[in-house]
């Protein structure tokens, strides 16, 4: 099968020995590039001989697998031509590489598909991916294309994807030729053709389906050759493939690119070598210096930034605990006043308790101790008559016979008022119970003293239950004084009637007896009640010295307020100091910032920026508009920034280009402003 590339003759090419004249004859400014000659001669030698036996030991290389002979000179002999093949592909791709990058730089713009230097670097390009590869039979027919190294790129880096749609969606192409070089123009042109080669090389078990062993790109000349297209993204490349035949193009390398040297370019190049060389050194002695005075500036700021963020971080706890410290006040106020209300209230309600609870204790006293007399004298006057009765039961000894039949009716007598004694035990209990319940009501208004409130209204109902007992207790006593007297008017008449009764004396004076009795056992619980209410009046003192702690409470609280004031006086002093400080440093610091300014600004002018790769930019820095096919990358070149075609479509003469390069809009307007200024 014919290559799609030709051979030039022998002929074409310049011989060595004129070469050597020519070197003799140039002066020795020219002599700079004697190794670029050298290494375009020797491409040329090893290409020629190369190419003129490349037909032949095609089968050789690996179109037609042949079985192991043992011809060993054979071998050696195809070994030798495919590392000399390789070597003289390498040294082509290095002076394409270079004469590229030298020619766009002096050019300054972007270069076009029918830039003569961009062209041949494909063209070495594309020898250089076909080396080697493998022949696949299909039932058209044989194929060898470098489309299907190239279309791994997809799967293995998923930002190729782009690249591969757009190549399948251009109509115009209908070979694999054709789409392998219209994805290296797509590729050069997004800046990642070097990033994509590295990809294929790192994952040589794919290649090996593709590539002999013996190719250039399974061997250690494709990792250098992978190495030499990095420098290509300094090159803006601007190629339209629409409209291009990249199907039908001859790949054909043209020597005479690399061999054209004439001496009036020699003497300009040695000129602009020597002055760019010692502008660079001025340059790079101010950047030294530059750099210096920076870094101690910016230490300067750093320890500035940083005493300021301390003070403002103690400045900011001041203020909080400022402000803590007044809630606090606050908030003792209002419990200050909450308990002094409190206590006023409770002192109040309890003077009035205890003298309500006095007169009421006053006035039974004074009952009791009248009943008590009003008793005593009854007593007295009963044994006076106890004393007659004896007398007139010596005289009625005489009588008893009759007495029994009055004793029967005096029986059923007693039967009733032992059943009242019954009916008025009970009562009793029922009082015993009740002064029980107020016992234990007494206790646990003990316990509920911190709600005074409720402990009003208990004291309240247990102050008219006990009225009420009185009440009843009086009523009981009018009751069995009227029964008294009863008895009293009944045994007048029985004494009347019967003069001789002494059995029913003796018994009115039992009657009389356990009436003395229960009269006795109301006074002891009467002294029980009493002695209740005196311990109540114990608690209530007790309650009386609480509150009066509590006012003492009140007072340390009042002078640990006054001490909190005179702290707060103190740390408003301290703010007030820390903000004058503050204003000072505040001061200082827009002082050093607007130095910094003038520093950074002399220091962009001089020093310039940092080249920002191509990579880092997905959208262009002003507009903010993201990086395509359609919408290409282009360096500032004097702020080293990347923007889009309409962002960065002005041109300037710059210190370090003599021609004027692309520059981004706000650039040019600062570039318009200096030479203004410095014009005026």
């Amino acid at each position: 099968k014919e290559e799609d590339f030709e051979i030039i003759d022998k002929k074409q090419l310049p011989d060595t020995a004129e070469l050597r004249n020519e070197e003799k004859a140039k002066p020795e400014e020219a002599r700079w590039s004697a190794p670029i000659l050298s290494l375009a001669r020797k491409a040329s030698e090893n290409l020629a001989l190369s190419y003129g036996s490349a037909l032949k030991s095609a089968s050789l290389v690996g179109l037609v697998s042949k079985p192991g002979s043992s011809d060993s000179p054979a071998k050696t002999s195809t070994r030798s031509h495919t590392m000399e093949e390789r070597a003289n592909l390498m040294n082509m791709m290095k002076l394409s590489i270079k004469i590229l990058i030298q020619s766009a730089l002096s050019l300054g713009r972007t270069l076009d598909s029918d830039f003569p230097p961009l062209q041949q670097f494909f063209v070495v390009l594309e020898h250089c991916l076909k080396h080697g590869l493998k022949v696949k039979k299909t039932f058209i027919g044989q194929n060898k294309s470098f489309f299907g190294p190239l279309e791994l790129v997809e799967k293995l880096c998923p930002e190729a994807s782009d690249i591969a749609t757009s190549v399948k969606n251009l109509p115009e192409l209908k070979t694999a030729v054709g789409r392998g070089r219209a994805w290296l123009y797509l590729a050069l042109m997004q800046k990642k053709l070097a990033d994509y080669l590295k990809v294929l090389l790192d994952h040589k078990h794919l290649l090996s389906e593709f590539y002999e062993p013996d190719a250039l790109m399974m061997e250690e000349e494709g990792a250098v050759i992978v190495g030499l297209l990095v420098g290509l993204n300094v090159i803006d490349a601007n190629l339209c493939l629409k409209g291009e035949d990249l199907d039908s193009q001859v790949g054909v390398i043209d020597f005479s690119l690399y061999l054209k040297e004439t001496q009036e370019s020699d003497g300009k190049l040695d000129g602009g070598i020597t002055a760019v060389l010692d502008q660079k050194h001025y340059v790079e002695e101010l950047n030294r210096h530059l750099s210096c005075t920076v870094a101690d500036l910016q230490n300067k700021i750093d320890c500035l930034e940083k005493t300021n963020s301390k003070l403002q971080e103690e400045l900011a706890a001041a203020t909080d605990r400022i402000g803590s410290l007044q809630e606090e006040q606050q908030q003792l106020k209002q419990q200050n006043e909450l308990i002094r209300e409190r206590s006023e209230k409770s002192v109040e309600v309890t003077k009035e308790d205890t003298k309500v609870e006095l007169d009421t204790y006053k006035q039974s006293r004074q009952g009791l101790d009248e009943m008590y007399s009003d008793v005593w004298k009854q007593l007295k006057e009963e044994k006076k008559i106890r004393l007659e009765l004896e007398k007139e039961l010596e005289l009625q000894i005489g009588m008893k016979t009759e007495m029994e039949i009055a004793m029967k009716l005096l029986e059923k007598d007693t039967h009733e008022k032992q059943d009242t004694l019954v009916a008025l035990r009970q009562q009793l209990e029922e009082v015993k119970a009740i002064n029980l319940q107020m016992f234990h009501k007494s206790q646990n208004a003990e316990c509920s003293l911190q709600q005074k409130t409720e402990a009003i209204s208990s004291f309240e109902g247990k102050t008219n239950e006990m009225m009420s007992s009185m009440k009843q207790m009086e009523e009981r006593l009018q009751q069995a004084e009227k029964a008294r007297q009863a008895a009293e008017e009944r045994c007048n008449k029985i004494k009347q009637e019967l003069a001789g009764r002494l059995d029913s004396c003796r018994q009115q004076m039992a009657q009389l007896d356990s009436k003395c009795s229960t009269l006795e056992k109301e006074l002891k619980s009467e002294k029980e009640q009493r002695q209740t209410l005196q311990k109540e009046l114990h608690q209530e003192k007790d309650a009386t010295t609480l509150l009066k702690t509590e006012l003492q409470q009140m007072e340390g609280l009042k002078k640990e307020l006054r001490k909190l004031q005179d702290e707060k006086q103190q740390l408003k002093k301290v703010r007030e100091e820390q903000e004058q400080a503050l204003q000072e440093m505040g001061l200082h610091l827009s002082q050093s910032k607007l130095k910094m300014e003038d520093i950074k600004e002399v220091n962009k002018a001089l020093k310039g920026h940092t080249w920002l790769k191509d990579d880092e930019a997905t959208y262009c820095k002003q507009c903010k508009k993201e990086f395509s096919i359609s919408r290409r990358k282009h360096h500032c070149r004097n702020c080293g920034d990347i923007f889009c075609n309409t962002c960065s479509s002005n041109e300037l003469a710059l210190p370090s280009y003599p021609k004027p390069v692309r520059v981004c809009d706000n650039c040019h307007m600062l570039l318009l402003q200096q030479c203004s200024s410095n014009s005026s």
